[in-house]
Formats: C-alpha cells, sequence, structure tokens
C-alpha cells in the first residue's frame, strides 16, 4: 500500500474541491481518482484473477454473482495474488454450504466480522431466495434503468455487517464486469464512513443532497465516472493506496491522472 500525510495549506483552491486548501492534497486527491478510473476499466477491458471468472459469460450466473459478493465481502488483499484467500475459502452457491472464514485473509474494505459472519452469509441467502434468485434480486424489475436498479438494489443488500463499502463496490464491480445492467447514480454518502468523511472534507460541506450534487461535479470535471470517486475518496482518506485486486504496484493511466491533476488546477 502507498501511504501519505496530509499536506498544509499552501493557497490552493478549487470550485471542484472547495474543501481543500493544500495543492498536495489536491493532486493525491487526482491521482486517487484517476487510479480507482482506471481500475474500472482494467474491470471493463481485462479483468484480473477472480474478476475474470466473475466476468465470464460462459459461466453459471448464480456461481458469478456469489463468488462477486464473496471477493466484495472478503476483499481482495494487497499482494501477489490478491485473490488467493478467496480462493481457498470460496464454496460453491449450489452447495449451499457456507465458507469457512475463520483465518481467511481480508482486504482493506473487507466486511467480514467473525463474530457475525454467520448471520451475513444467511442473510444473503434469504435475500436472494426471497426473489427466486440471486440474478433475479440484483435484476429487480426489467423495466428499471440502471441507476434505479443499483439504487434499489443497494438499499435491499443491508444486510447484517454488511457495510455500505461492501455494498457499494459489490455493485459497482458486478456492472463494470458486466454481469448486471448496475450503474451508480449517486455515491449513497451518509454515515460513518471514510468515503463520506473524505467527501465532506474535500468537497466542504455536509449536507447530503449538496455533497452528492458536488461530487458529481467533481467526477464530471476530472472525467472520470462517478463510481470512481468511491475508491478515490476512500484511498485519499486513508493516506494509503487499496488496489482492489490489480495488485501491489498498479498505477493510473497516465492521461486519466493527467485530466484529472489538470481539472484541478495542477
Amino acid at each position: 500500500m502507498r501511504r501519505a500525510t496530509r499536506g498544509t495549506d499552501d493557497g490552493y483552491r478549487s470550485p471542484l474541491a472547495p474543501g481543500l486548501r493544500s495543492s498536495r492534497e489536491a493532486e493525491r486527491l487526482a491521482d486517487e481518482l484517476a487510479f480507482a478510473a482506471t481500475r474500472l476499466q482494467v474491470l471493463a477491458e481485462d479483468p484480473p484473477g477472480l474478476y475474470a471468472e466473475v466476468a465470464d459469460p460462459l459461466g453459471d450466473l448464480e456461481e458469478r454473482t456469489w463468488l462477486a459478493f464473496l471477493i466484495a465481502y472478503l476483499c481482495p488483499i494487497d499482494a501477489d495474488d490478491p485473490f488467493a484467500g478467496i480462493e481457498a475459502v470460496r464454496t460453491p452457491w449450489a452447495s449451499e454450504s457456507a465458507p469457512e472464514l475463520a483465518g481467511a485473509p481480508t482486504g482493506p474494505r473487507s466486511a467480514y466480522d467473525a463474530a457475525r459472519a454467520s448471520r451475513t452469509l444467511e442473510a444473503y441467502r434469504g435475500w436472494a431466495g426471497r426473489s427466486g434468485s440471486q440474478s433475479a434480486a440484483f435484476t429487480g424489475e426489467p423495466a428499471w434503468t440502471p441507476e434505479r436498479r443499483f439504487a434499489r438494489a443497494y438499499e435491499r443488500l443491508a444486510l447484517p455487517a454488511l457495510h455500505r463499502d461492501a455494498r457499494f463496490d459489490l455493485l459497482v464491480t458486478l456492472g463494470w464486469l458486466g454481469v448486471y445492467e448496475l450503474e451508480a447514480g449517486s455515491l449513497a454518502l451518509g454515515g460513518d464512513n471514510r468515503v463520506t468523511v473524505a467527501a465532506k472534507r474535500g468537497l466542504g460541506i455536509g449536507d447530503p443532497h449538496l455533497l452528492e450534487r458536488r461530487a458529481a461535479e467533481l467526477a464530471a470535471g476530472c472525467g472520470v465516472p462517478l463510481a470512481a470517486l468511491d475508491l478515490g475518496l476512500f484511498n485519499w482518506e486513508s493516506g494509503e493506496r487499496a488496489s482492489l485486486g490489480l495488485g501491489p504496484g498498479a498505477e493510473a493511466e497516465p492521461d486519466v491522472q493527467a485530466a484529472a491533476r489538470a481539472a484541478l488546477g495542477l
């Protein structure tokens, strides 16, 4: 992971990030947004590791969806094989057997809680079962737009110990891997999580509606998908880069990085 410290006020100002007073902070934000956007592009074009299995249209849809859930729930680690721990504990959806997660390595955005893991997994199966299948649960109504489908699934995935970051990343991943038509229309900001804290700090406001509007403006200005702000803000606030499956040493596409820096006046 790449670690960074916060910068001091050097007179920096930007209408896209009105909460910032440091050009160093702005540069880090631009770089993390660019990295997050690059990750989404990689998911869509050449997904690494287990993400490739999730994206494979020839695979069983229920198994692919279940694997995506396990990836988001445990979170890839930042190592040469980010998915090794997930591969070791995964079980087939069709078996109805819960994976043995005790001792499994978890990544920086994992929702795994040893004391509540069984409840989370049971609740997820129950959620899917009420719709008849995972695919039906994620698809919802055929007439829904990808944004509405994302929002409804996000709301309904409010399961025990399945926090915002895991839910959001699961839906973003399923959308960008082409499994379901899902697209983030907002960042689902609110509550006590790093993404919301970072958004408030960088965008200089706490009102949820204005925060979402400024987030959309920041994404558009930097030329990145709105969904990229999720990981971008998380990494920026953390001061260290979680690659979420891309592995150590992964970098942002130079053109994307340059555009984000230019948008922030750097």
